[in-house]
This record gives structure tokens, sequence and C-alpha cells, in this order.
């Protein structure tokens, strides 16, 4: 599995990801996600912003995440502080095909790898409450589990949000 940096040419494949991963998730009661996100233009500002990753597997896109240091006003609500600099996760898919392999823990390391670079102590990320898959995976990567909350951006659904510490200050 190679770990990079997305590129304009991988956009077909991330949107062909995201199409098959959105209905899986809809199936399990998980509505972060729609038809209108995310979407083209997000994962093409992504990529300008050099904050958009890819998983490759055998010339595949096993997966792809957004390692960015934009943080929702709402993880306040899970008694965050938001004004402290953190590497947030956003976007975290992997296709179905590849689910199981590690894809998501490679790319949450990747996070991890950018905050150590950075110089960055902390790392957040949050999920829907609803979406299991998620809630095992980052506490064994070392998440804690700080809160529920609710985002303006998606009315009417609950998110958890994680936070994990690193010592490399």
């Amino acid at each position: 599995m190679i770990i990079r940096l997305a590129t304009l040419n991988d956009i077909p494949q991330i949107l062909a990801l995201i199409a098959n991963v959105v209905p899986a998730m809809q199936a399990t009661g998980n509505f972060q996600w729609n038809d209108d996100y995310p979407n083209k233009q997000v994962f093409i500002e992504d990529i300008g912003l050099n904050q958009l990753w890819v998983a490759e597997i055998t010339g595949s896109i096993a997966g792809v995440a957004a390692i960015t240091t934009d943080q929702d006003a709402e993880y306040a609500q899970a008694g965050l502080d938001i004004t402290e600099t953190a590497i947030v996760t956003h976007r975290l898919a992997v296709n179905i095909n590849y689910q199981g392999r590690g894809v998501a823990a490679a790319l949450l390391k990747q996070a991890e790898h950018e905050a150590i670079r950075s110089e960055i102590s902390v790392l957040r990320i949050d999920t829907n409450v609803v979406n299991q898959a998620t809630q095992k995976l980052f506490p064994k990567l070392g998440y804690v589990l700080a809160g529920e909350i609710s985002l303006n951006i998606r009315p009417g659904l609950k998110f958890l949000c994680y936070e994990k510490r690193l010592n490399n200050k």
C-alpha cells in the first residue's frame, strides 16, 4: 500500500470510491454523506491545498482522507479547545472492496506523520454516531472520545469527536 498526496488525475477514482461508499453508509443508517457531499469541488480544493491523501493498492485508490488543520467550531461542544492547532482528518473513506485491510489506519497514521512533521501535538477526527467501524478503529489507534457534537452543516445528525495527543514537542 502506498500513501501519497492526491493529484487531479485521481479525481475520477476518488469520485467512484465515494459513489460506492455513500450508498453503503446510508444502508447502515449513516447519513453523514449524500449525493451533494463530499463532491468533486471539495476534493479539487483539497488537492490545491496539498491536503488530500490517497491509499493506493496495485494502482487502485483504496482510500482517501483530507488531512487538514480545519476544525469545526462545534468541536467546542465536546470540550475541545478549538484555538489549539490540531491536525484534523476529514472525508476519510475506504473503497468497499478494500475495507478491513488497514487502509483507514494507514491514512490515520499519515495524519500522525503530518502532525509530527508540522510539530503539532494534537490530532482530531469526528464520525457519525452510527458509524460502528470508526468507533472501534479510532480507540485502537490511540484516539480518545472527547464527546458528542452536532454539526451545523449536517442538521439533525449527531457526531462523536475524538482526540489524540502526541508527545512530539
